[in-house]
């Protein structure tokens, strides 16, 4: 398996602790708007005021991956605008991504009639990154503006009256830490940390991650979230076999999650969907095996891990739909639960990517559960197929004999292949 990345080497355990404790994050909602309500209570702060009126500037994928996604503790209310101005009205800004789990009715009641009076003005931004917003508060002759890029919580300027008062140059992964933690990831290093190195560092998070988006997971199922497709998979599907409870239990976080369910996620490169979908399945299928904690906890920082190194050369927000890089995750998870070699969970994670590498992201919306539904069938497909020794071959489209060339493919196809499509989807969502 070789390396693709001219970055540091990265096959230590002290550094896949690090990535698996900067990536395994709480985020409350979707992370764009999240992301959007962040800043704007940064610039709040910043202008020491409650805003006359707020600008807010984002990259196409922003608006793309807000536009159809309800803004958490709102009910309804969907886009830039009300992220926004919730964040400035109610956000605390000191719990980045959770900026909005003290939004009190009052709060909504005042945006709401913010929304109605034109109170914030949306740009797009054009031959920017994917991800960056700016946004600036007036208050008569003040203006406070604080501008994020690249990954949700990294702010890199922030400005009063034209007066920089913040910079940070430091250049982010698909995750929320420093590229060089990312270093030269590859496969085998990855499976080795896996298996035989200390994972006690990364524990809690990797627990935190179990505990909440199983909850979430729970929740979708329970209530009349989105369109249901968790509960449609087990009502027509039935809930006895595995291969649809692990499907169900990821597409049901999804449910809830795009449509406003205020529980928290623990996230994977920047995505709460992503950080479901590495999650779910394969605590269905540690329960189903019956696999000891360690084992299960084993599998999960494998199945986070892999989807990070699949989205870390690609960026955060592309045309590529992260619930493919996240499937690939959790397929090699199960296939580690299931006792695969490291030949299997190679095979596992190049099978995936052949099926469903094609699959496009046209913004975070209740759709996104049917997506992760169907990536993860692909990933269990996958995983059977090379349980049984089968894999698809050299030079079958992206696939080649190398696993983490397969992978470089891949994230070359996500960031450059898909650029006119990323550009394009934006355009028929703008009614361009």
């Amino acid at each position: 398996m070789s390396a693709q990345s001219p970055l540091a080497p990265c096959g230590n355990a002290a550094c896949f602790n690090s990535i698996l404790n900067q990536e395994l994050i709480l985020a409350l909602g979707c992370t764009e708007p999240i992301a959007i309500a962040y800043a704007a209570a940064t610039a709040r702060d910043t202008l020491g005021c409650m805003p006359d009126r707020i600008q807010v500037e984002c990259s196409g994928n922003i608006i793309k991956n807000v536009k159809g996604v309800v803004v958490p503790g709102t009910g309804c209310l969907k886009g830039v605008e009300p992220a926004a101005i919730l964040g400035v009205v109610g956000g605390d800004a000191a719990l980045k991504l959770q900026v909005l789990t003290s939004i009190t009715a009052g709060h909504l009641e005042k945006t709401k009639s913010l929304l109605r009076n034109g109170y914030c003005q949306v740009d797009l931004i054009e031959n920017v990154p994917n991800l960056m917003i700016i946004v600036t508060a007036f208050s008569g002759d003040d203006r406070a503006s604080v501008e994020i890029r690249d990954a949700h919580t990294h702010i890199t300027r922030i400005e009063k009256n034209g007066q920089v008062i913040f910079r940070d140059r430091t250049r982010v992964t698909c995750a929320e830490g420093p590229a060089n933690d990312y270093g030269q990831m590859n496969l085998s290093d990855i499976l080795a940390f896996c298996r035989n190195e200390d994972i006690t560092p990364a524990l809690p998070a990797l627990k935190q991650q179990a505990e909440l988006n199983n909850a979430i997971a729970h929740e979708g199922l329970s209530q009349p979230y989105g369109e249901q497709i968790g509960a449609t998979l087990l009502r027509y599907y039935g809930d006895q076999d595995v291969k649809i409870r692990a499907r169900a239990l990821a597409a049901a976080g999804s449910d809830a999650r795009m449509s406003g369910c205020v529980m928290p996620v623990v996230i994977n490169s920047g995505s709460g969907n992503q950080g479901i979908t590495v999650t779910m399945p394969v605590l269905a299928y540690a329960d189903a095996l019956d696999a000891d904690e360690e084992t299960r906890y084993r599998a999960l920082a494998l199945s986070n891990l892999i989807s990070i190194y699949i989205k870390r050369d690609m960026g955060k927000l592309s045309a590529f739909c992260g619930a493919v890089s996240a499937a690939c995750g959790c397929g090699a998870g199960i296939t580690f639960l299931s006792g695969g070699t490291d030949r299997q969970i190679a095979d596992t994670v190049k099978n995936t990517l052949a099926d469903v590498a094609g699959i496009v992201c046209d913004g975070a919306k209740p759709s996104c559960a049917a997506k992760i539904a169907s990536a993860v069938d692909a990933a269990i497909l996958g995983h059977l197929m090379a349980m049984e020794g089968r894999a698809y071959g050299d030079g079958e489209g992206i696939v080649t004999a190398d696993i983490d060339q397969t992978i470089a493919n891949t994230a070359r196809m996500g960031r450059e292949g898909m650029r006119d499509t990323d550009h394009e989807i934006l355009n028929i969502m703008l009614g361009k």
